[in-house]
């Protein structure tokens, strides 16, 4: 099985509070199928200080949003679109642009 979205890639929201906005994956867990994007949903934490001399404050952090609502963008299309799995010639399987047929 291929996975359809990676790490560093980049992906389109497609609905929710950040629909149309961009990012990279910063990081997956595909048990859950949940991933976290680069600026999209942002979360306020309040924090305490734990030690002397570290700061606490308000630290706004990523969290994670399901995988269905990401498509990822085809690097040479640059446009959003599914993917589909090939295999090449040396036997790995390679994902590739359901628009413009490229490999990612």
């Amino acid at each position: 099985m291929i996975a359809r979205i990676k790490k560093n890639d980049i992906v389109h929201v497609l609905s929710g509070k950040n629909k149309g906005k961009q990012g990279s994956v910063i990081a997956i867990l595909p048990k859950k199928g949940k991933v976290m994007v680069k600026g999209v949903a942002v979360a306020t934490h309040h924090v305490k200080p734990r030690r002397v001399g570290e700061p606490g404050g308000i630290r706004k952090e990523e969290s994670f949003i399901d995988m269905s609502l990401v498509m990822p963008v085809c690097s040479s299309c640059k446009k959003p679109s599914r993917v589909n799995a090939k295999k090449l010639d040396t036997g790995k399987s390679a994902r590739v642009c359901n628009r413009c047929k490229e490999i990612f």
